[in-house]
């Protein structure tokens, strides 16, 4: 599964807290494009679908379809700021590339392994 650091919870949380609804899941997707092959969307839903493996992590609760969750296996999502401003950051050991900007990546194709 996936882990949220300490600071990423914290800013989920902050976020969550100015959606209409105290009730809405954290959701995590991969999704085609970006940079190097794939790019992280993270958004917040309402409901959760058939195919959606709810996770908890310190009362944070996440969604993952089916289709992301072989894309997130081990991964970790941070949170950070600095002096360029804030961000989250994902550390993906499945990552066989990473584009600059952190959120974009590939994965080894499957008939590759």
């Amino acid at each position: 599964m996936i882990h949220l650091s300490q600071a990423a919870i914290r800013e989920l949380k902050r976020l969550k807290s100015r959606q209409n609804s105290q009730e809405a899941y954290f959701r995590l997707k991969v999704e085609a494009g970006g940079c190097s092959e794939f790019f992280y969307a993270m958004t917040f839903d309402e409901t959760a679908g058939p195919s959606d493996r709810v996770c908890e992590c310190e009362g944070l609760e996440t969604l993952i379809d089916s289709v992301t969750l072989p894309y997130v296996e081990g991964l970790t999502v941070d949170y950070s700021e600095d002096l360029m401003g804030g961000g989250f950051r994902f550390h993906n050991p499945n990552a066989t590339q990473t584009c600059g900007c952190g959120n974009s990546f590939a994965m080894k194709k499957s008939g590759n392994n």
